[in-house]
């Protein structure tokens, strides 16, 4: 019964431990990848979030045409405005992720 816990340590430090590390270092690797079909679903979301916008834009050409007092409601990366209501959101999330600690 004594010469079998040492094997059993010698076992799970020279097998069992190395195994268990490779394995959790494949399923880490596995499964930090997006697969085909999650890449083709992105290109897809992509390619209609585009479309939307060109309609979007269409549909501001159109309103701007009509009413020359239209203004866009739309959050544009290039307008300091926006900006600074998207540093805002960014703060006040920032707030929240503190006080749920």
């Amino acid at each position: 019964m004594e010469e079998l816990i040492p094997l059993t340590a010698v076992l799970a430090i020279f097998v069992g431990l190395p195994w268990m590390i490779l394995h959790y270092i494949t399923k880490w690797k596995t499964g930090a990848t997006l697969t085909n079909g999650d890449e083709a679903l992105l290109e897809e979301l992509y390619q209609l979030a585009r479309r939307l916008d060109d309609r979007m834009d269409t549909v501001e050409r159109l309103v701007a045409a009509d009413n020359p007092e239209f203004k866009p409601a739309r959050i544009m990366h290039d307008r300091e405005t926006d900006n600074q209501k998207l540093r805002e959101l960014d703060r006040m999330f920032a707030e929240q992720g503190r006080t749920s600690k």
